[in-house]
């Protein structure tokens, strides 16, 4: 499956191709195939980069990204997301979308760990507590996608956004829980990643 935010990148590639190809085929030249195979090259990646697999979604808290866990805290988990990863973000736990807040930021590296970055924080509330999901932009990704609104219920596993183009997504927990995933381990969205403690 294709992630929808990607559909009309992904139409507007192929349209591109196919204008490129008749034309290329009309003049009966080879001088558009270099061309060619580059907007083919770029229609894979788009492709690889807006997929959205199907996930098992595990037990306990669950992931919100693929990626590698670059920080493990007592409360906080930070994931960073390379251009290869999936970059849809589902929701770690089941409950009510309490707040959701924007923040305009800068847009630095996102390997590298900063509070200055363009953000969107989603606060999650159950019987547990209070989740907050922080999507982070990155240089390269200057749009994130957010799926879920103020008092939505959203379903753990459930997609509740997308970062395009390489970026960085932190959970906050609240007491009660440990994680169970380590500083460089890579993971998958609706993994499990922390438990009851």
């Amino acid at each position: 499956m294709i992630d929808r935010s990607g559909l009309r990148l992904i139409y507007a590639e192929i349209t591109m191709i196919t204008v490129l190809f008749l034309i290329n085929f009309i003049l009966n030249s080879d001088h558009l195939v270099f061309l060619i195979i580059l907007s083919l090259f770029s229609l894979l990646f788009t492709l690889l980069f807006f997929r959205d697999p199907p996930r098992d979604i595990g037990e306990g808290i669950v992931s919100p990204a693929d990626g590698r866990v670059d920080f493990v805290g007592e409360r906080r988990i930070e994931i960073f997301m390379s251009p290869f990863d999936c970059h849809v973000n589902r929701a770690p736990v089941s409950g009510v979308v309490e707040k959701v807040v924007y923040k305009k930021g800068s847009f630095i590296p996102a390997y590298r760990r900063n509070d200055f970055s363009e953000r969107n924080e989603i606060f999650i509330r159950n019987e547990k507590g209070l989740f907050r999901v922080i999507q982070i932009a990155g240089f390269f990704a200057r749009r994130i996608n957010c799926y879920v609104k103020e008092g939505d219920f959203v379903e753990k596993g459930q997609k509740i956004g997308i970062i395009k183009f390489g970026s960085r997504v932190v959970l906050e927990i609240p007491d009660g829980y440990a994680f169970v995933v380590k500083e460089g381990e890579k993971i998958k969205a609706g993994r499990t990643i922390a438990v009851e403690a």
